[in-house]
């Protein structure tokens, strides 16, 4: 395995400790190095652990150095799962590294070492600057070898049938001065249906009990120990099977709505109605309907419009809407691009940039509604850009007036929920999708930000494509003309 690629996790430090280096390390993280010493007692006969590097939901990492046979002395990246971590999730972990890892920009794995539920997986470390320091210093070339590099590792690992589900800055190393990149952190990952690695598969077919699309608690349920033991009043009412035949709803409008009948609905006719949506209830006929699995892992501001809308059939291609952003946040200076408190608004801020009728028309298409208040104007990649990286002096940053929506789900229940855009975003007389670039106020920049190609935003549209299915795969990236002398 080529230890030249090499990893560490979120948060991890810059530069590569010389060997024989002392560094002041904190009291607490003292404890922590004690502690894994501890838990893993197979560790101190190997390593010594230098200091923490790294810290998430789901692992800490560690810089430790290890004597080689012939005598060096080198430094590997030790990430310990927590505890609670599912062994299939651990394990499922460990396969995409050993599958796909080593080449291609993705990360390998060298040793792991367990005891009970204790797991440590020890990787190679690479000395990495994170794209928060240095995105201020960036040209459009490195902008460019580094969106090249992290397509070539999607394609890769899109070839097993993996979908990473997490592809942000932080799991795309990048060493600046090597020019070297490691794709790393499948902790996340999940299968499509023709995946290579079976633990995956195994881990799709462990979840049983479907979760709500919506994050809404089932109040006619029965079946959870907390429901057993409530003696309060439920909010809702339970209905009888029998009853939603002859019951009657409220409409938006106060007036009462028929149900149509379980029969019709078994019969193959249209299903159960009700007039509960864009209300402030939610009726027992969309509680009685089959909740839909929905997939929502990764993190905020890099999700795509089809995991923002909790859609069922979600595949490679939310890696590849992810590298959009990334290439978006790259292009404009502004990291991170996307920021939302939760998914309604972050579909709200990709609308202002996308467009409303585009958003609704792409939702339609894999089987989404999603309702705007107002017309919000698709913007021009380039314009925007440029604009924020102080490029276009004519241009004035506005504020867009709060734009409210609604989402749901055909024949599941529905859901409102409101939001409003982001107070301050960039309002151009350019944001019409074929607007050309006015470089008349451009100034030369040694950089190169002053003579991007038009191809680079050509690229940007297509990664940013709002419908999965049409969206470019990370193969077809890589054809792109802007990648044509690599």
């Amino acid at each position: 395995m080529d230890s030249s690629v090499v990893c560490t996790e979120t948060f991890a430090t810059d530069g590569c400790l010389k060997s024989g280096n002392k560094k002041k390390i904190s009291r607490d993280v003292e404890s922590d190095i004690e502690a894994l010493y501890k838990a893993v007692p197979q560790l101190a006969k190997t390593f010594r652990i230098i200091e923490k590097i790294g810290e998430g939901t789901f692992s800490s990492v560690y810089l430790g150095e290890a004597r080689m046979p012939d005598g060096r002395r080198e430094v590997f990246a030790l990430k310990h799962l927590i505890p609670t971590s599912h062994p299939t999730r651990i394990a499922a972990e460990l396969q995409c590294l050993t599958v796909a890892g080593g080449r291609e920009n993705v990360i390998g794995v060298e040793y792991c070492f367990r005891k009970e539920d204790q797991v440590v997986i020890v990787m190679p470390y690479m000395e990495h600057q994170a794209i928060v320091d240095i995105i201020g210093s960036l040209s459009f070339e490195e902008v460019r070898l580094y969106i090249y590099h992290l397509l070539k590792a999607l394609r890769h690992i899109h070839q097993f049938g993996i979908i990473h589900r997490d592809i942000k800055p932080n799991n795309f190393l990048y060493n600046r001065k090597a020019k070297t990149f490691a794709l790393v952190d499948f902790g996340l990952a999940q299968g499509t249906a023709d995946t290579q690695i079976e633990l995956l598969k195994d881990l799709a077919g462990s979840r049983k009990a479907p979760r709500p699309v919506f994050s809404e608690k089932n109040l006619n349920s029965c079946d959870s120990a907390a429901t057993k033991h409530e003696t309060k009043t439920p909010l809702i009412k339970p209905m009888k099977r029998g009853e939603l035949s002859s019951s009657r709803f409220p409409s938006a409008q106060g007036g009462p709505a028929m149900v149509r009948s379980q029969k019709a609905q078994r019969g193959g006719h249209q299903p159960l109605t009700c007039n509960c949506f864009q209300t402030d209830r939610v009726c027992n006929v969309c509680l009685s309907r089959k909740q839909q699995v929905a997939p929502r892992a990764g993190t905020p501001g890099f999700r795509a419009p089809e995991v923002l809308t909790k859609c069922p059939n979600q595949g490679t291609a939310i890696d590849v809407w992810s590298a959009g952003v990334i290439f978006l946040s790259l292009l404009s200076g502004r990291y991170p691009f996307f920021k939302a408190s939760d998914d309604m608004v972050a579909l709200a801020q990709i609308m202002t940039i996308r467009g409303s009728r585009e958003t609704v028309r792409a939702a339609k298409a894999f089987g989404k509604t999603v309702l705007c208040s107002r017309e919000l104007p698709r913007m021009d990649l380039r314009v925007l850009c440029e604009m924020l990286r102080g490029r276009r002096a004519d241009e004035v940053v506005k504020p867009i007036s709060k734009t409210k929506f609604v989402c749901k789900a055909p024949d599941h229940q529905p859901q409102n929920q409101a939001c409003e855009t982001p107070p301050m975003l960039p309002k151009s007389q350019d944001q019409t999708p074929n607007a050309s670039p006015r470089h008349d106020c451009l100034v030369q920049d040694e950089r190169g930000w002053d003579a991007v190609p038009d191809e680079a935003y050509d690229l940007l549209d297509h990664l940013l494509d709002l419908n999965p299915t049409s969206r470019l795969t990370a193969a077809q990236a890589l054809d792109h003309p802007l990648f044509k002398h690599l």
